[in-house]
């Protein structure tokens, strides 16, 4: 969606599902955030779905190194783009500053926790609206800028 926007050139770090960046979670991690440092990115949207062994756990959360900062605004327009667009729950915006993409980018940069794998009701979102939550994530990022959505 962004790349069809002339005013976004979005990269991504594993373009396939196949795709393998180096030899372990701890090298993989140091490579993403490589990359994002050399574009170089004005932006870096780190997406994942996450688990928990409770499974009644759901919803979507966004993570950021520090809040009250360019991160923190753009993960609150992703996180509201989201949960109107799909329906999750909303679990805020929370400072994890021990997370490494969020600790060694230069740039803002916000890891997505778009739903939970592991609870049923979640699990199915995933599995039925891709396009949906991609495009919460969208929607989150025009409002950012400033563009109608």
């Amino acid at each position: 969606m962004l790349n069809v926007d002339s005013r976004f050139e979005a990269r991504l770090s594993r373009p396939l599902p196949t795709t393998v960046l180096e030899t372990n979670n701890s090298t993989s991690l140091a490579e993403r955030v490589r990359m994002a440092n050399e574009w170089p990115a004005n932006y870096f949207i780190s997406i994942h779905a996450n688990a928990s062994l409770n499974t009644a756990i759901n919803g979507t959360e966004v993570y950021v190194n520090k809040l009250y900062t360019q991160s923190n605004w753009l993960a609150e327009q992703v996180l509201d783009g989201i949960v109107e667009t799909v329906g999750t729950k909303n679990n805020g915006v929370l400072a994890r500053p021990s997370l490494y993409v969020l600790q060694k980018t230069k740039m803002p940069a916000i890891l997505v926790e778009v739903a939970y794998m592991s609870n049923p009701s979640d699990s199915a979102k995933l599995r039925d609206n891709q396009y949906q939550f991609a495009q919460g994530i969208y929607t989150g990022i025009m409002r950012y800028f400033g563009f109608s959505q």
